[in-house]
């Protein structure tokens, strides 16, 4: 669980020494530091990249995000730029990404757990944008003692095709449940894991546990 203290510490930078009752010293209190901000990129799924693209000649469309850390909770902004005039897409913190680092398909290829954060609409002018405001950086998690799902993080973001039939044109057939009526299409943009930690870009502060695996400090 966080505390305020420590949240609006990470997003200021600064140690209030005061504010911990000199309980732990500045060194100590220092290291507990998380950064502010942090910039990152999605990327599209080659099986749907020309069902994104305005026309099949044109270059790859883009999306860029960044993740301001709050006191309470943090604001991610997702702006997509180059895309199809019109097409409408959902926006999902995931578990694992289907690519791996590098790019190409990775074997597991399940997102694991998803939570349904916001609807993204690209205009006419082929952009689109959408702010968030939730937990995000390095505690974003989801537990279900229903079925005895264990705290899991959703360190990742993807978006899939709100209309299926606006990927049919690149072989997707079927639905699957990724907006509210759960009649989506596939994923179109998603992120990577870091090559070196395995982890998605919403864990700015990952610690090694052993064995060449590593976690998110939270």
């Amino acid at each position: 669980m966080h505390t305020l203290t420590l949240r609006a510490k990470a997003a200021t930078g600064v140690v209030a020494v005061a504010a911990l009752a000199g309980s732990v010293g500045m060194a100590s209190a220092a290291s507990n530091a998380k950064v502010a901000s942090t910039s990152f990129k999605l990327f599209p799924q080659t099986a749907e990249l020309n069902c994104l693209k305005p026309n099949p000649s044109a270059p790859s469309p883009t999306v860029n995000v960044t993740v301001n850390r709050g006191s309470l909770n943090d604001s991610a902004t997702v702006k997509l730029a180059g895309f199809k005039p019109g097409l409408g897409f959902d926006l999902f913190t995931i578990s694992h990404s289907p690519q791996q680092a590098n790019g190409t398909p990775d074997p597991n290829s399940s997102v694991g757990l998803a939570w349904y954060q916001s609807d993204i609409q690209v205009g006419s002018n082929g952009a689109g944008q959408t702010t968030i405001k939730t937990i995000l950086l390095d505690q974003i998690f989801g537990v279900d003692k229903d079925v005895a799902l264990a705290p899991t993080n959703t360190f990742h973001l993807g978006f899939w095709f709100d209309n299926p039939a606006a990927a049919a044109a690149c072989g997707f057939t079927g639905v699957t449940p990724f907006n509210g009526e759960h009649t989506a299409g596939p994923l179109g943009f998603v992120t990577r894991p870091n090559a070196t930690t395995k982890l998605g870009p919403l864990c700015t502060d990952p610690k090694s546990a052993g064995a060449g695996t590593f976690v998110c400090n939270p």
